[in-house]
């Protein structure tokens, strides 16, 4: 009675499956293992010798129709996520990786000294430095050329970018510390920097040109002081 009720389901009979104990001993192997193992490695954690091909086989079957497959490479045996629920272990993950100190160096050369060349940097840093080094930079979109030096070989010249003062939250290069306001900071230790790095002044561009203005605008009063003077003598 019970064989006719079985095969009145699709006609197939389902049996449940179980696992001996020595085929839970080798799921259990390697399914701990941090690496595939090969059939010797596996028959050595086992408590008795057995035809472990066979049952690996059978376990292999056991786990076809699973998220997790049994699969086998290289005569390694290992446990994997199904390769059609691969895209649902995938994630995207952002690392943050520190700039190399040459990386900050010659950061701080061009943003401080700019334009600037890369025998300059390599000058003002005392030591030469590799390509990538200004790769990196570029590749981060802080630093561009910006043109060619009017000097033999035309050398390319660097500047910092847009993106840069986004990055660090600047308006402006003028708004950039100096070396006296980073060590007042305590983010750097000036005792034992080269202030050098940090140029002379030169780019704080901005600041120049306000003075300018304003040397202007008193000139202007000053003349239209004396236009009024003259006019009423």
């Amino acid at each position: 009675m019970n064989k006719k009720k079985l095969e009145k389901k699709n006609n197939i009979v389902n049996f449940p499956s179980k696992l001996s104990s020595i085929e839970k001993e080798i799921e259990a192997v390697i399914f701990a293992a941090a690496e595939p193992l090969d059939i010797d490695t596996i028959e050595t954690k086992l408590s008795k010798k057995v035809n472990i091909e066979k049952h690996l086989e059978k376990l292999q079957r056991e786990y076809l129709n699973r998220g997790i497959n049994l699969v086998c490479i290289s005569k390694k045996w290992s446990f994997r996520t199904s390769p059609n629920l691969s895209n649902l272990m995938t994630q995207e993950k952002t690392i943050e990786k520190k700039l190399s100190r040459a990386a900050v160096e010659t950061l701080s050369i061009i943003v401080y000294h700019q334009p600037v060349t890369r025998a300059e940097i390599e000058e003002i840093r005392g030591v030469a430095f590799g390509t990538n080094t200004l790769d990196i930079l570029m590749e981060l979109n802080w630093v561009k050329p910006g043109g060619r030096k009017d000097v033999p070989g035309k050398p390319i010249q660097y500047v910092t970018t847009d993106d840069f003062l986004s990055h660090f939250n600047l308006q402006k290069l003028s708004d950039l510390p100096t070396v006296d306001e980073l060590g007042a900071a305590g983010l750097i230790d000036s005792s034992s920097v080269d202030s050098s790095i940090f140029g002379t002044g030169k780019f704080y561009k901005e600041k120049q040109d306000e003075k300018k203005e304003d040397i202007y605008s008193n000139i202007d009063e000053m003349l239209n002081s004396t236009l009024d003077d003259n006019d009423k003598k």
